[in-house]
């Protein structure tokens, strides 16, 4: 299978199979924690654009080495093309959310992996809204990438108005002074090349969403 094939393939066996591996890596990784799948996965009404949903829940005294150790233990199970943290609790010392794109994988299916501390995982929504948890140190570009994946999804799944509201907060991430026009393709594809001129490390990714967005060029109408 070619890189292009491989990233076009939305087959949700070979996704379930990425998430056992994910599963299986982290729970290796720490003995005593816990790896489970939560969102439409866990629930068996994902689709082929859900991405990944996954829970850590480690023991407390070990959670800033598995935050430390989670990066290179997912590249063990698959090339990370990308990582980047929640900044809501970047600095959380108990929660992190971490976002990971994989290397020659549909952009649809991120990793969303949220580390949790035990002592607080029947807590949800643990030191959401807590300046101390926050960071300020995070990529608007990379956000705004992230949005216009979900458009393309949205737009997908028939909501449009969803895919709208995402674009336009994509934009205003960045600061860029631009409308939707409802022309989705071009919509998407300035928001990705307009990330990467403020952000050219970002390049890469910006690239691969355009390519996202050519892929499905005739359903984004």
């Amino acid at each position: 299978m070619s890189e292009d094939e491989e990233a076009g393939d939305l087959d949700p066996a070979r996704r379930a199979a990425l998430a056992q591996d994910l599963l299986h890596a982290l729970r290796s990784r720490c003995p005593g924690s816990r790896a489970e799948p939560r969102g439409s996965l866990a629930r068996g009404t994902a689709d082929e654009y859900s991405d990944i949903d996954l829970v850590w829940i480690v023991p407390d005294g070990r959670f800033e080495d598995c935050v430390a150790a989670a990066p290179d233990l997912l590249g063990t199970v698959r090339d990370v093309a990308s990582l980047r943290v929640d900044p809501d609790l970047a600095n959380s010392r108990k929660r992190r959310l971490l976002f990971v794109d994989f290397d020659r994988l549909p952009l649809f299916w991120r990793l969303d992996l949220e580390i949790v501390a035990r002592s607080v995982a029947g807590r949800p929504g643990y030191d959401r809204g807590n300046p101390a948890a926050r960071s300020d140190d995070w990529s608007r570009p990379a956000s705004a990438l992230a949005n216009a994946v979900a458009a393309v999804k949205t737009v997908l799944r028939g909501q449009p108005r969803t895919a709208r509201g995402l674009l336009e907060r994509g934009f205003a991430r960045i600061g860029a002074a631009d409308a939707v026009t409802g022309h989705w393709f071009a919509d998407i594809t300035r928001l990705a090349e307009a990330a990467a001129a403020i952000e050219p490390d970002r390049g890469p990714l910006a690239e691969r969403v355009v390519r996202l967005a050519a892929d499905h060029r005739a359903e984004l109408r």
